[in-house]
């Protein structure tokens, strides 16, 4: 028992672990938590981006873009305007 304490102590687990130990269980997990990309952590992400629909993305960010940068400087030039008139 002095043996399993020190073990236990040493993977920081409960001795319980050790004696509740079922190898059937311990295989089944295993074999469920592992597949082809275990490599990868068990996890692999899909991006499914359209490049299309992307690049529309971007064209219309863009236009909106210009669009607020003429509104600024239509209002930039009106208020020179009312500061040249004053």
């Amino acid at each position: 028992m002095l043996l399993l304490q020190q073990i236990a102590a040493v993977l920081k687990i409960p001795v319980e672990a050790f004696q509740n130990f079922d190898e059937e269980q311990a295989v089944n997990l295993i074999s469920c938590n592992f597949s082809d990309n275990a490599m990868f952590n068990n996890k692999i992400e899909v991006f499914n981006n359209n490049p299309i629909e992307e690049i529309k993305k971007l064209h219309d960010e863009k236009i909106s873009l210009f669009e607020r940068m003429l509104k600024e400087k239509d209002e930039m030039m009106e208020r020179l305007e009312r500061l040249i008139n004053k």
